[in-house]
């Protein structure tokens, strides 16, 4: 069916433009924080919010008032567990992961790489993107929470590693024997 009628043509044109100006205003008052780069949180939230826009746009069965009170239900439940996550470790953990180390004094660390389904190549790629030509010149390289790499340069570390603070990996107890072996130079 190419064309069903005006009516449903004015629908999706009123609703629509109506549900994208009351997504813009819950997403503006519910702050930055909503629109910051993504964890799989973030992500989950994200494409919740957009099937929803889409169901309310194209679905005659679902009245805007719904489409909103999900958009709000949406917004306020990142919103809760965005709040929590500052104040309790164990939510931010649970909604966000913790970042990894990849590469410690310009060593793989093998089983964090496994772990996190990371090749050499792509660590690589993390440190040419930076500038930095060798591995011997890297003090550290994370993948951060939201799938991005972080490399710290040799030199620039700063005071007792503190930009690795809450990081996974050596001197972590919770890090693997293997990788701890793989340092033993550093």
């Amino acid at each position: 069916m190419l064309f069903s009628g005006w009516d449903s043509l004015f629908r999706t044109l009123v609703v629509g433009v109506l549900a994208y100006v009351a997504l813009i205003i819950f997403l503006r008052i519910s702050g930055k924080r909503t629109l910051s780069k993504m964890n799989a949180f973030d992500l989950i939230v994200t494409v919740a919010l957009g099937s929803t826009l889409a169901t309310v746009l194209l679905s005659k069965d679902v009245a805007l008032a719904e489409g909103l009170l999900a958009f709000a239900l949406l917004i306020a439940l990142q919103f809760a567990v965005t709040w929590s996550s500052v104040r309790a470790l164990w939510v931010r953990q649970l909604a966000t992961g913790e970042p990894q180390m990849l590469v410690y004094c310009g060593a793989f660390l093998s089983a964090a790489m496994v772990r996190s389904r990371v090749t050499e190549d792509e660590i690589r790629a993390a440190v040419r993107s930076v500038g930095v030509n060798s591995l011997d010149k890297v003090h550290a390289v994370v993948l951060e929470t939201d799938g991005s790499f972080s490399v710290v340069k040799m030199g620039e570390e700063g005071e007792n590693g503190s930009s690795l603070a809450g990081v996974v990996g050596p001197g972590d107890v919770r890090s693997s024997t293997s990788d701890a072996s793989d340092l033993a130079r550093c």
